[in-house]
């Protein structure tokens, strides 16, 4: 189930607001926890399963961590902020819930490539007798790369020192599968609404502010990303493109993407706002940034610090030398691109950026066009980021070099090519293409545009949810990018 579509906006969404603000208050996170599973479960129940076994084993992996493993449910023993010694007992039940976790993550979401990659290097090697024959294919489970991160970093935190194990496992069930954020972000940690499950307010104007974020969220998802969406399928499905037509396709990707999930972190936040919870920010404007340091700083951002709290400070970071940082920001940003996806191509765009990454680290965290004026410092980093799209989005990497040749002007286009032009250069796509630019560099973010909201934003934002649900019904083309990864 999306977001933008008619089951959940009709149906679902006012069922479950219905419930949740019906329900007595002692039961509200039960009830929560039944619609998100609800929700979850919506195109294939058994993937039900697979979240409430990582939620059952982080669970009680917190509460022998923070008891000491003597008595699960005796939690006089919880600190917090206090790096304190910690017994064979605990160590073994934090590495239970990463083990579990992360063989949850590996298995359902590597097993179909590891076993392609496997055989495609036997088949290079000539040894073709020995590939892996096997008739299993393991479907990904929408957001296991999420709900995993999320629910892993809480026993983290517990064995850290930095969150208290909570005693009702209805209340960790709760946060684990909230479906506002359940299936594509953002990655809410713990200690970020820990205060909130056990208190919190709900008010008029909450829930007006969470109306006007899903609005816009909406506007951004089905009004800009679905038809540069199309601009960009035609361009990369496309056997070879001609320059123009090359980086029109791939600046239309990147609004494609950045409106795509930015929209659905929009709503996540606004669907969180009407149930009373405050969610991070997860996106800042990114295609603002001077340099690729400060793109990571902009994009995805409860990714980035998450990779940077739970991987790249746990592997040293940059306190073991110059030489380990670039190491440990290259490792970082390869499995970065592998969360994203399985397959090579995530793992150039994870590589690219890891190698950009390490130069500006070199510069002291500064771009090497740094002492350019800043509207030429935030084009080329824009031309840097696209570069990096090429990958992200190709079917392969024979795909994606064959797209970087047409960034340059030198594809090889077959003569029935140019007929896509006579498609992605309508008026109603580049209008839209030039709109998805205006917002991206010229309006101000959702989060500060409801900072605050008169009369003229409500109507505003009315105008887009008409709109934006309007199109929605006539749109055959209405994908969630990251409801893949």
């Amino acid at each position: 189930m999306v977001f933008s579509s008619q089951v959940f906006l009709f149906y679902f969404l006012p069922a479950a607001l219905l419930v949740y603000y019906v329900v007595p208050r002692r039961v509200k996170h039960a009830g929560l926890t039944l619609l998100s599973y609800f929700f979850y479960g919506w195109s294939n129940p058994y993937f039900i399963v697979l979240m409430f076994t990582s939620t059952v084993v982080d669970y009680f992996s917190a509460l022998c961590i923070a008891t000491g493993g003597v008595n699960p449910f005796k939690l006089e023993a919880t600190t917090l902020n206090q790096r304190v010694p910690r017994n064979r007992r605990q160590k073994t039940a934090l590495a239970v819930s990463i083990c579990t976790n992360l063989a949850l993550l590996g298995f359902f979401k590597y097993f179909n490539f590891g076993v392609e990659s496997y055989n495609a290097l036997l088949r290079s090697l000539g040894l073709d007798d020995v590939q892996w024959t096997t008739f299993l294919r393991v479907t990904l489970p929408l957001g296991i790369s999420f709900y995993t991160f999320q629910s892993m970093s809480y026993t983290v935190d517990v064995y850290r020192g930095h969150a208290r194990a909570v005693r009702r496992f209805v209340d960790f069930a709760c946060y684990v599968s909230m479906f506002p954020q359940l299936v594509a972000g953002p990655i809410v940690r713990f200690h970020e609404i820990a205060d909130q499950l056990i208190s919190r307010r709900h008010t008029l104007d909450k829930f007006g502010r969470g109306v006007a974020f899903i609005s816009l969220g909406m506007a951004k998802k089905i009004l800009l990303a679905n038809p540069c969406g199309k601009i960009a399928d035609l361009c990369f499905g496309a056997e070879a493109v001609g320059f123009v037509d090359a980086w029109y396709g791939v600046s239309a990707y990147a609004f494609q993407i950045y409106f795509d999930f930015s929209g659905y972190s929009d709503m996540a936040t606004g669907l969180g706002l009407m149930l009373g919870f405050r969610f991070p920010r997860n996106f800042d404007r990114p295609y603002l940034a001077e340099s690729v340091t400060e793109f990571w700083r902009r994009w995805h951002m409860s990714l980035s610090r998450w990779l940077r709290d739970y991987l790249y400070i746990p592997i040293g970071g940059n306190r073991r030398g110059e030489c380990r940082t670039y190491l440990n920001l290259a490792l970082v940003m390869l499995l970065g691109g592998l969360w994203h996806g399985a397959g090579w191509t995530f793992v150039c765009w994870g590589g690219f950026h890891g190698a950009l990454l390490m130069i500006e680290r070199r510069m002291g965290k500064m771009s090497v066009y740094h002492k350019f004026p800043r509207p030429v410092r935030i084009v080329v980093t824009f031309v840097c980021v696209l570069i990096s799209w090429v990958f992200f989005r190709s079917a392969d990497v024979p795909s994606a070099f064959r797209y970087l040749l047409g960034l340059i002007g030198s594809a090889d286009v077959p003569p029935g090519v140019t007929l896509i032009a006579g498609v992605i250069y309508q008026p109603y796509y580049v209008v839209t293409f030039g709109l998805a630019a205006w917002v991206a560099w010229g309006c101000r973010d959702t989060w500060e545009f409801t900072a605050n909201l008169p009369l003229p934003k409500a109507v505003a934002c009315v105008v887009l949810l008409a709109l934006s649900v309007a199109a929605m019904t006539t749109q055959s083309f209405n994908p969630f990018i990251y409801f893949i990864f």
